[in-house]
């Protein structure tokens, strides 16, 4: 099983000064973040692989800290990354109980050519910040795919 994640709210890409592979989540984004240990804690989680931007690996920090994991920076994850090296990455047989954050159009790309296969037939393909696709790899080569909405949790509040 893989888990595709969004990368959470980085806020507006306009309004970010600095080169785009920097740009840090939100306070919303953190807060997706968070969410995402949550809605992840019920797989399991092998290895956790991001694009190489900052968003990116800030998503998967809460849950690479919750599950004891390194982060490792994928560039066929990125933005701009070749959907041939995206689809390669996909099926490589080695890659199992992971996760991989990269960016919405990555995600659009691999969910577009799976569904052009006549391989995911989920409906609606969508998705937003912080979401996550959970998509089984089987055989013959056919996928099994679920959506997961972000969950984004509500301002800590420290006791004592």
């Amino acid at each position: 099983m893989l888990l595709v994640v969004r990368h959470a709210d980085a806020g507006d890409k306009g309004s970010w000064g600095g080169p785009d592979v920097g740009r840090p989540l939100s306070p919303e984004g953190r807060r997706q973040a968070e969410g995402l240990v949550v809605r992840l804690e019920d797989y399991p989680v092998d290895r956790i692989l991001c694009s190489p931007t900052v968003r990116c690996h800030q998503t998967v920090q809460p849950l690479a800290e919750d599950r004891l994991l390194g982060i490792e920076r994928i560039a066929a994850l990125g933005v701009d990354a070749a959907p041939a090296e995206v689809l390669a990455l996909f099926w490589d047989g080695r890659l199992r109980n992971a996760v991989l954050c990269t960016h919405g159009e990555t995600i659009g790309r691999l969910l577009s050519q799976l569904a052009a296969d006549g391989l995911v037939t989920a409906a609606p393909l969508q998705w937003p910040k912080g979401s996550t696709w959970l998509l089984q790899r089987t055989a013959p080569p056919q996928v099994r795919a679920r959506y997961l909405a972000p969950l984004t949790l509500g301002d800590r509040v420290e006791i004592g």
